[in-house]
């Protein structure tokens, strides 16, 4: 963990992709405490912005995120999550939480 490069609010992105398909399901915060703990359980945990506090990905939901592998990007700056869903990843009952495209309109509004 030393060699990790956490933010001023010492937090790292993470990646999170389906380890079978490829898919990038969610990306999310991790602390310290959040990548300690999903090392030791291999279910993922993150650090909640909003809610400012330590939770298990699918503790509510069921939607358990099995993680097989963690992999950490050249700047030690985020981390790649290679899971086995159980269940679909998005809270909006969404496999994966990238299931809109960005269309022309949007583009316009931002621009």
């Amino acid at each position: 963990m030393d060699a990790l490069k956490f933010d001023s609010k010492g937090l790292l992105t993470a990646v999170v992709q389906d380890i079978d398909t490829g898919k990038v399901l969610m990306v999310a915060m991790m602390d310290a405490t959040a990548l300690r703990m999903t090392l030791q359980t291999k279910q993922a945990h993150f650090w909640s912005r909003s809610r400012e506090k330590l939770w298990l990905k699918g503790e509510t939901s069921g939607n358990l995120l099995d993680v097989i592998q963690v992999k950490i990007d050249c700047d030690s700056d985020s981390l790649l999550l290679q899971v086995k869903p159980r269940g679909p990843a998005c809270h909006t009952g969404n496999f994966t939480c990238f299931y809109r495209d960005l269309d022309e309109d949007d583009v316009k509004q931002i621009i």
